[in-house]
């Protein structure tokens, strides 16, 4: 098994719309549009070309020449400037193999040697244990609790606030 992580390209298009259509949402962000259309790929793809090295690090998780999965690290605004949001995403067949470990650990130190943050921050729905321990591993601290932050499919959910240091 070939596994890398690379800087998306606009020819990821198909890719990325077939990982976005079958990514398990359980856990992720509202933000992700679903169904996911060429069109959405089209803006997401040229908002990271815009962006990447500047106010992001964005890659694909590629394993035998397939797209399964996305990490990337988004710069905040304002006075958060210096932190930077991590998101991420698997394709349910690659789960419990330490993919989004390792791809966690490389994005992370591409992005705070690149984009010169001080700090990455992380944001993880309560039940989600595979994804504190996936931070846990690379060195993230759980920092906090915002109770009934978040809902998803009816459900109200605490997160939990994890955070790297440079």
């Amino acid at each position: 098994m070939k596994v890398e992580l690379r800087k998306w390209s606009l020819a990821d298009k198909e890719g990325l719309t077939e990982l976005c259509n079958a990514v398990d949402r359980t856990f992720l962000s509202d933000r992700l549009p679903n169904p996911y259309t060429d069109e959405n790929a089209d803006w997401w793809l040229n908002m990271v070309t815009k962006s990447e090295g500047i106010d992001g690090t964005f890659r694909a998780i590629v394993v035998d020449g397939k797209i399964v999965g996305s990490v990337s690290i988004e710069r905040k605004a304002d006075i958060y400037r210096l932190d930077g949001e991590l998101g991420y995403m698997l394709l349910q067949d690659y789960w419990n193999r330490g993919l989004m470990s390792r791809a966690v650990g490389q994005v992370c130190e591409i992005a705070l040697k690149e984009l010169g943050l001080n700090r990455i921050t992380a944001n993880v729905f309560h039940p989600n244990l595979a994804s504190q321990r996936v931070l846990l591993k690379n060195g993230f601290t759980q920092e906090g609790i915002m109770r009934n932050a978040a809902i998803k499919c009816e459900n109200i959910y605490d997160i939990l606030i994890f955070g790297l240091l440079k």
